[in-house]
């Protein structure tokens, strides 16, 4: 008997505010490739509020109201502002623990292993959840009609259990961008990476996010552990289904860099839209998802917001890993 085709899934795989919802809607523009952005659906704050990047109120959403029933359809009764499609989502406290460190390597993820599956509740609940993404990238490739998708999610743990689901095929896009840039963000979320409109930040409710800011210590090793654990995800991938992409590049070389990312995913490079704002978009994530410009702007803040002080905590957290990946 013949299996059915497995999907063609490409993982965004990244510090937060790296860029991945920017590069996720570029590519959402081109005619075989679709994204919703953030699959695992975990980061929508008020959830009566929040908007879909088509502006209109997740909840009220004509697309999502659409997959919804399309899941129904295949059995998994599914609401995007719920989604249950996160490897925590059910957890109990003992598998939350287990769950919450970042990605260790082979060893220690083995240890990890061993110890979820002592829980019924983790054995079952996978299982649960595996489903629901198979059916969700199937409903959303089946609507769209493209041949792949992009999930903008970032975190490695979901990625390793994407690896492991066999209704996918999965590649990796590995996206970097300069630490002390990223640190910035961290630091001031809504001044630095949401929608440049204050009214539609955090998600559609404004606000300045003040319990999100982070000291630049905090940052700085935030965005260094990201890094840490993609190079060991990566360490272990063969190189023929991952790719290295800069946000850097993506913002000042974007025609070559979209051409090296469309050449990988296999699809036709000179189908690909300059506006990427002119195609319809449903996506989760960054609030720079809302705004109406299409341009594509450097943000090379950090070079003057950053005090030394900041600078001189950045390079003795993460300095060194920065230098590693090129930023002098």
């Amino acid at each position: 008997m013949m299996q059915p085709e497995k999907h063609r899934l490409f993982y965004i795989l990244s510090a937060s505010h790296s860029g991945s919802t920017l590069l996720s809607m570029i590519l959402n523009a081109h005619p075989d490739i679709c994204t919703a952005g953030e699959l695992k659906a975990t980061s929508l704050g008020d959830k009566e509020q929040y908007l879909c990047s088509c502006r209109n109120k997740i909840r009220e959403c004509q697309f999502w109201t659409a997959i919804s029933q399309d899941m129904l359809k295949r059995g998994s009764h599914f609401d995007i502002t719920n989604a249950g499609t996160d490897v925590r989502t059910g957890a109990s406290h003992y598998t939350q623990i287990l769950i919450n460190p970042l990605h260790r390597g082979i060893f220690l993820e083995g240890i990890r292993d061993i110890a979820l599956n002592f829980s019924s509740t983790w054995r079952n609940n996978i299982k649960k959840i595996q489903t629901l993404n198979s059916n969700l990238v199937d409903c959303l490739l089946s609507r769209t009609r493209k041949k792949v998708i992009v999930d903008s999610s970032k975190v490695g743990i979901r990625l390793k259990f994407l690896l492991r689901n066999s209704s996918l095929d999965v590649f990796i896009i590995r996206l970097i961008r300069d630490g002390r840039a990223v640190s910035l963000t961290y630091m001031n979320p809504a001044q630095f990476a949401d929608a440049d409109d204050p009214r539609f930040r955090g998600g559609g409710i404004g606000g300045n996010r003040e319990l999100e800011q982070l000291p630049m210590k905090k940052a700085a090793w935030e965005w260094r552990r990201s890094n840490e654990e993609a190079a060991v995800i990566l360490k272990h991938i063969p190189r023929s289904r991952w790719i290295e992409i800069r946000y850097e590049d993506l913002c000042m070389d974007r025609e070559y860099t979209l051409r090296k990312i469309y050449t990988f995913m296999n699809v036709d490079p000179d189908k690909s839209l300059s506006d990427f704002r002119s195609v319809e978009h449903h996506v989760i994530g960054n609030g720079m998802r809302l705004n109406q410009n299409s341009e594509i702007k450097f943000d090379d803040r950090w070079k003057t917001m950053l005090k030394v002080p900041d600078l001189e905590t950045f390079e003795h957290i993460a300095g060194k890993i920065n230098r590693r990946l090129g930023y002098q």
